[in-house]
């Protein structure tokens, strides 16, 4: 049979008679998506670099030399200018083998101490941290869009539903803050996952440490990590910091969702709650009519995504044993995937929630539909000395007789009223508009106008 010989640029190929097979390179190759970890990478490295020269192990001259090579690396990629090659497998191999070509036998040193088991999982660490803290941002610009637009709508009258039935008027702002702490928990999830990912692996090496005297705690300063791994075989092949980050991305998507199916509905000829801006929504081919709420629709559409990416990666560990495995490549894409299109979907809702449309007459007019104010009636009754229950009862048999009418509670007549319990007088008027309804939820928290305002200047007065 005859072989072909290795690829002396693979820097594995002195165990192997001869190469990898074309169809095998460009199945198991990773340079065509892990080559945006560059950055981190280079990052790794050069922090690899200094350390090895603090603790003895290359010199001062190594030293300078891989930091100086992998500047003038990194410039080029920016650039555009770097030639990446499949043959060489990932954005690890690919530098390295730069490195070596530019700076020669110091190159070559760079990988003492380390395997592409722990230089990976720091690469994969960094870019995920880096991440986080742009959706971090991106999540406060949107709860920041928010305030504004709920201090605008602080005293707008807006329908709440239950099932999707109307239940009881709610101020349009109180809405708007209810998204608003979606956002805030799904920034503490993330932040929590941010403290859990920036742990350094590096020192590890293949999955039992090195024999070098490395300082890992050095290389976590240079690096900024907050702490460093305690067990090398659990830190090359541990991804729940990844899956972790996806679900926080899911969960935030899941929100993000939420709030589009209502825009979605909201800005229909049924419901004319809202006008999305022209610029955030798309025409009809054939029908001229039409505003779709393309971007609410997207989101929407893209949540699925997200949370395939999860799945994805709760699939991919689900049955490794320890410790790394190929199957790792594969976090990559879905992270990545998952990642970019909850950056997208903030970006574009921090974009357009300050200019949505509230129209308030169409608002407030649902809001007097429905027996909205039933639960005020049998309210006004209970501070008349009548027990909740018998209340329930006597307000369930008007709403009836309005039903019956096809009129609301407010236009039933003040002797139809007290047909249902004598301790209706004429004030009751007063306490059954929407106005008066959510006025009168002055619980903290709750929808009344003041209880907006006031949530909005705890929110402001919180922010560092």
């Amino acid at each position: 049979m005859t072989t072909v010989p290795p690829n002396k640029n693979q820097m594995w190929s002195g165990r192997f008679a001869e190469s990898t097979s074309e169809r095998v390179a460009r199945f198991s190759e990773s340079v065509s998506f892990d080559q945006r970890l560059w950055r981190a990478d280079v990052a790794g490295s050069q922090a690899h670099a200094r350390m090895l020269g603090k603790v003895g192990v290359l010199t001062a001259t190594d030293v300078e030399a891989i930091v100086a090579g992998l500047d003038a690396i990194a410039t080029e990629i920016e650039a555009g200018r770097f030639e990446w090659s499949t043959a060489l497998e990932d954005v690890h191999m690919n530098i390295e083998a730069a490195l070596t070509e530019r700076i020669g036998e110091a190159g070559k040193r760079l990988h003492t101490g380390r395997s592409r088991n722990d230089q990976v999982a720091t690469d994969v660490r960094l870019f995920t941290r880096g991440a986080i803290d742009e959706l971090l941002a991106l999540i406060a610009a949107v709860a920041e869009a928010l305030l504004n637009l709920a201090e605008q709508e602080a005293d707008s009258i807006l329908p709440g539903f239950t099932h999707l039935q109307v239940a009881q008027p709610v101020t349009f702002g109180h809405h708007l803050l209810a998204w608003r702490e979606q956002m805030l928990r799904d920034a503490q999830r993330l932040t929590e996952a941010r403290r859990r990912t920036n742990v350094l692996p590096l020192g590890s090496a293949a999955l039992a440490g090195t024999v070098y005297p490395l300082d890992r705690h050095y290389v976590a300063e240079l690096l900024g990590f907050e702490a460093i791994s305690e067990n090398s075989l659990d830190a090359v092949s541990d991804r729940d910091f990844a899956i972790e980050t996806v679900f926080a991305c899911s969960l935030l998507m899941v929100h993000l969702s939420r709030w589009s199916e209502e825009l979605i509905l909201w800005s229909t000829p049924m419901f004319g709650f809202v006008a999305l801006p022209d610029r955030f929504c798309t025409g009809s081919s054939i029908m001229p009519q039409k505003k779709n709420p393309d971007v609410p629709e997207l989101v929407r559409g893209k949540t699925g995504r997200v949370v395939g990416d999860l799945n994805a990666l709760l699939m991919l560990m689900k049955a490794q044993p320890l410790a790394y495995n190929r199957d790792n490549q594969e976090d990559k894409l879905p992270l990545f995937d998952a990642l970019d299109t909850a950056r997208d979907c903030l970006a574009i809702y921090a974009d357009m929630i300050p200019h949505i449309v509230v129209r308030r007459e169409r608002c407030r007019a649902a809001a007097a539909q429905g027996f909205s104010t039933a639960t005020d009636l049998a309210d006004y009754l209970v501070k008349k000395g009548l027990p909740f229950r018998d209340a329930h009862h006597a307000v369930g048999n008007a709403v009836g007789l309005a039903a019956s009418k096809g009129c609301d509670l407010a236009e039933l007549s003040l002797a139809e009223m007290q047909g249902f319990s004598p301790l209706v007088t004429d004030d009751v008027f007063a306490h059954i508009t929407p106005e008066a309804s959510v006025a009168a939820r002055t619980t903290y928290g709750g929808t009344a106008p003041a209880q907006v305002r006031a949530a909005i200047a705890r929110a402001r007065a919180a922010k560092p």
